[in-house]
């Protein structure tokens, strides 16, 4: 299937010092490699984005955010329909957010103003009322629990080759001991190469890219219980408690809001 390109902004600098954005974006839709001098917010209201920041691979459910500084460049691709926001600041309102590329954890508070915006289609805050809310957004990104990456790589070889193992199979079950077998490693060993290279385990990782993974298979026809075999859980209860942990909806809800938001 042929991709799109997305239109980029075309400015040489912001209208505004903060500056919103908002598209529906269908499956199979990029950005080539770019860079501007603002900073910018890259969210998804439903979906997963997928973004090369840097050379780094970038992919956030709608509980994060990622942020790009000035200058940073970054390259977008969809593999599904999604519901796109960016929130762009001007380089003063970037002093005291990250340098470095990374994922934010998205409050309740930023996700509500995105969504009044979005509906309203306030590109520009110009009322007084707006613009406190705009003041408030850019307070919750100050505040905002800074992860490194959602869904971090590796680059030893042995690991990344159980990481894309992974990703082509995300039912796969089998123990970490096993991998580790594979590598010709201990379980030990493999355990703590996950959590230096990763941050996290490797029971952490798995889960979340099945839940990445989950959220784009929701976009298609299948069944709730026919996902969850798919994502290696042998009940469909355990895999939509593993949803509802990650997402707080179910799989369902999920699917029923991303279908009314593609409407809109």
């Amino acid at each position: 299937m042929t991709s799109k390109h997305i239109d980029l902004l075309d400015f040489s600098e912001l209208p505004a010092p903060v500056y919103f954005r908002y598209a529906d974006f269908d499956a199979h839709r990029y950005a080539s490699a770019h860079r501007h001098p603002w900073g910018t917010l890259e969210y998804s209201a439903h979906g997963v984005l997928h973004m090369d920041i840097g050379g780094s691979r970038f992919m956030s459910p709608p509980q994060y955010a990622v942020w790009v500084p000035p200058q940073t460049e970054h390259s977008f691709n969809s593999h599904q329909p999604i519901n796109y926001r960016a929130v762009c600041l001007a380089p003063p309102m970037c002093q005291d957010l990250p340098q470095q590329a990374c994922t934010l954890a998205i409050s309740d508070i930023l996700k509500a103003i995105l969504k009044d915006f979005a509906a309203r289609d306030v590109k520009i805050p110009e009322h007084d009322a707006d613009k406190r809310l705009a003041q408030v957004l850019v307070d919750q990104l100050q505040q905002a629990p800074i992860h490194e990456c959602y869904l971090p790589y590796a680059s030893s070889p042995g690991l990344l080759g159980i990481l894309e193992a992974l990703q082509a199979e995300p039912g796969d079950n089998r123990p970490l001991a096993e991998w580790a077998a594979q590598i010709h490693v201990s379980e030990r060993t493999l355990a703590r190469r996950f959590l230096r290279e990763l941050g996290m385990s490797f029971g952490e990782w798995r889960q979340r890219w099945r839940f990445l993974a989950a959220i784009e298979a929701l976009d298609s026809q299948r069944s709730i219980q026919e996902i969850a075999f798919d994502m290696g859980y042998s009940t469909g209860s355990a895999f939509i408690a593993m949803f509802q942990r990650q997402a707080e909806c179910t799989p369902e809800q999920y699917r029923r809001s991303h279908l009314e938001a593609r409407k809109v």
